[in-house]
C-alpha cells in the first residue's frame, strides 16, 4: 500500500491578484448582494485565503468557482477550541459562480474595522498571489523531521495530501467521528509574506482545515474542522 497521497502544492508569489484570483490575505470576492462574513458579535472576519477551484487538479474538488477561508483576527485566529467545527470565528464559503461585474471599490465600501484590526496586523492589509503545482505527499512522521529544512519540505502550503502539526497533535484523534474529516481541504504554513517582516499565519505555526470527502464532492462546506498550532 502506498504511503503517498496526491496534493496541490501552493507557492506564494509576489503578485497583485485581483478580487477574482487565488490569493493569501487581501480583499476577497463578495457578490453584490452579500457582505463580509461576521462572527456572533458582529465583527467582520478577514480573508485568509481564496482558491480558484479550476486550478486544483484533485478528485472530488470543485471544478469551478471560488473557495474562500475567512477567520477572525483575534488571539485565537478564529478557532473555536471547544467545538472546532463551529463556523463563528471562521467561515468556509464557496461561490460556484462569479459575477465579474463586482468591483474592488464595491468590496472596499463594505469593509468595517473590527475590534481586532487596531491591535493585530490584519490579513486584510497584506496579500500575495499563489501558484499551484500537482504533486504527491508522503506521510513523514514528526520524529523524522530533524531540522527546519526538512520541515519545510514536508509541510507545504497545500490542498490534499497529509496534514502537518507542529505539536504532533491531530485534533481528529480525540473525536468519536474523527475519521469523518478525512480530506485536507487547506493547509497554511507560517512563512514570511512576500518578503515582508511578518508571518502570514500565527507565529511559527500551521493551520489546517479538514472536510469529509463525500461532503467535498457535493460542494457542501457547512461541516469543516479548523485547527492551528505553533511551536
Amino acid at each position: 500500500m502506498s504511503n503517498t497521497k496526491p496534493c496541490m502544492k501552493i507557492t506564494l508569489t509576489d503578485t497583485k491578484p485581483s478580487i477574482f484570483e487565488s490569493k493569501i490575505g487581501g480583499l476577497g470576492y463578495i457578490p453584490h448582494d452579500k457582505d463580509f462574513p461576521t462572527n456572533s458579535y458582529g465583527n467582520q472576519l478577514r480573508l485568509l485565503a481564496q482558491i480558484e477551484c479550476d486550478k486544483i487538479q484533485l478528485d472530488g474538488f470543485p471544478k469551478k468557482g471560488l473557495l474562500q477561508f475567512w477567520i477572525m483576527t483575534d488571539e485565537d485566529l478564529g478557532c473555536p477550541w471547544n467545538n472546532q467545527t463551529n463556523q463563528d470565528g471562521f467561515r468556509v464559503i464557496y461561490y460556484p459562480e462569479i459575477d465579474r461585474a463586482v468591483t474592488k471599490e464595491e468590496i472596499e465600501s463594505k469593509f468595517v474595522w473590527n475590534d481586532y484590526d487596531y491591535d493585530h496586523v490584519s490579513y486584510a492589509f497584506y496579500e500575495c498571489g499563489v501558484s499551484f503545482e500537482k504533486s504527491t505527499d508522503g506521510n513523514m512522521k514528526h520524529d523524522k523531521i530533524i531540522n527546519r529544512k526538512n520541515w519545510e519540505k514536508s509541510s507545504w502550503h497545500k490542498i490534499g495530501g497529509y496534514p502537518y502539526f507542529t505539536q504532533q497533535l491531530d485534533p481528529r484523534t480525540d473525536m468519536e467521528n474523527g475519521e469523518y474529516y478525512d480530506f485536507l481541504l487547506f493547509q497554511i504554513d507560517m512563512t514570511w509574506i512576500c518578503g515582508k517582516d511578518m508571518p502570514i499565519f500565527g507565529d511559527t505555526g500551521v493551520g489546517n482545515f479538514f472536510i469529509n470527502s463525500e461532503k467535498l464532492k457535493n460542494c457542501d462546506f457547512s461541516n469543516v474542522l479548523y485547527n492551528w498550532d505553533c511551536c
